[in-house]
């Protein structure tokens, strides 16, 4: 069996950057095993595997190489992406069913994809005990400390502080959930930076995090009193975001570039 495969760089306008993803169309689903150990093989955060449903709906999935996951950002711009500039998607809006319910994604002027995302505030810890074990977990004291659907949510004093963070993959992991968002304002960096480490996912560091942004924007757009910001996660290799706040919903858009296309041999 062979299957085209993409990896997309996604999050960012040039190959290098941003959070790379694989991309593979499918006729049908494969067993998730089969899917879980490509995942595994490309060592990507996330690979995404989609089959089309109609002319412009897709049922998509997502594999980090250790788990399934529930929601992801970057693969769902990247997945975008490959349709309509790499197999020919007509129109501007495509629809992805997942986990997470219905994705629409909106293809904008300038290269840019918008994702229509469910927002997912934090909100307090209400754990005591959980403050000192996320200052162990980071080597620091979080000014603020959350918990959203999936994850804990660490606010630091700024963003010099999140960008030095070194923090320990066994504590972070001990934390819960599916990763650990870090944030602070952005200085000049737009309106706030981010991190998001989840050792817990087979991931040390994901670069660029979309759906990481399902908490961030709300908490940032209720903190700065604006709807509309734009944000950067401050990883290695970086990626930049423009966000709205909608209510019980987030628009999170970026760009994507093409790196690699290619066939897999099973």
């Amino acid at each position: 069996m062979n299957l085209p495969v993409f990896w997309i760089d996604a999050f960012t306008a040039r190959a290098f950057g941003g959070n790379p993803a694989g991309v593979v169309p499918l006729e049908r689903w494969l067993p998730a095993d089969v899917m879980q150990r490509i995942a595994c093989e490309h060592g990507l955060s996330e690979t995404a595997f989609f089959v089309r449903t109609g002319p412009d709906r897709c049922a998509l999935r997502w594999f980090t190489p250790a788990v399934e996951v529930d929601l992801c950002g970057h693969a769902t711009l990247a997945t975008a992406f490959t349709l309509f500039t790499q197999l020919g998607q007509p129109g501007d809006r495509v629809i992805f069913d997942s986990r997470s319910g219905p994705l629409p994604v909106a293809r904008r002027d300038g290269g840019w994809f918008e994702l229509d995302f469910p927002a997912t505030p934090p909100a307090p810890e209400e754990d005591p005990a959980a403050a000192g074990r996320a200052a162990a977990a980071l080597g620091q004291a979080p000014v603020w400390l959350g918990r959203t659907r999936f994850d804990p949510f660490a606010v630091l004093a700024d963003a010099d502080a999140v960008r030095a963070l070194r923090p320990d993959p066994v504590r972070v992991a001990a934390l819960g959930g599916r990763g650990l968002i870090v944030t602070a304002a952005g200085g000049g960096d737009g309106d706030f930076v981010s991190r998001f480490f989840a050792p817990q996912s087979g991931i040390p560091e994901d670069p660029v995090t979309g759906s990481a942004h399902c908490a961030l924007v709300p908490y940032w757009s209720a903190r700065l009193g604006r709807t509309a910001l734009r944000a950067r996660q401050v990883s290695a290799r970086g990626g930049e975001l423009r966000c709205e706040h909608r209510g019980d919903r987030v628009g999170i858009a970026g760009q994507a570039a093409l790196y690699l296309r290619g066939e897999i041999s099973l």
